[in-house]
């Protein structure tokens, strides 16, 4: 059981949450290499994460994960972006989604309170395996210009 409660807030605050992240990300000094991304391009993704999670927890499959992941690091690699550029973006987009929920966030009974941790664990659960195919697709990308 799903808070759809709070999947519909970050939705309805996609915007807010990518312009957050988006700062984060490019004035991170982990990540100098982000500005290979078209600013555009990378708002649009960062976006289109938020604006969509309830499709991403509840109806894409694993293998949806895998070919979105796989290609967005087929395409980063291909823009010189590191793998750690990428993985660390991913992470920061969790970790950002996170303390907006902490900020945003509240349960009033304790069948809320079960059904934020079930989002907070699927929210979790998506972050690690789009990291995960993320890194699968750059090793495919090496894998490829090697042969």
């Amino acid at each position: 059981m799903i808070a759809i409660r709070l999947v519909r807030l970050i939705e309805s605050h996609s915007d807010p949450l990518a312009r957050g992240l988006m700062e984060k990300l490019l004035t991170s000094c982990w990540i100098e290499d982000i500005h290979k991304v078209p600013r555009e391009e990378l708002q649009q993704r960062v976006r289109e994460t938020y604006a969509q999670l309830s499709d991403w927890l509840l109806r894409k499959t694993e293998r949806d994960i895998e070919r979105c992941y796989t290609a967005i690091a087929a395409r980063r690699a291909a823009q010189g972006v590191r793998l750690s550029t990428v993985i660390y973006a991913i992470f920061a987009a969790k970790e950002h989604l996170w303390e907006y929920l902490e900020r945003e966030g509240y349960v009033d009974r304790p069948l809320e309170l079960f059904q934020e941790l079930d989002l907070l664990r699927r929210v979790d659960q998506f972050f690690d395996r789009a990291a995960y195919y993320t890194a699968r697709g750059y090793e495919l990308v090496k894998v490829s210009q090697a042969a």
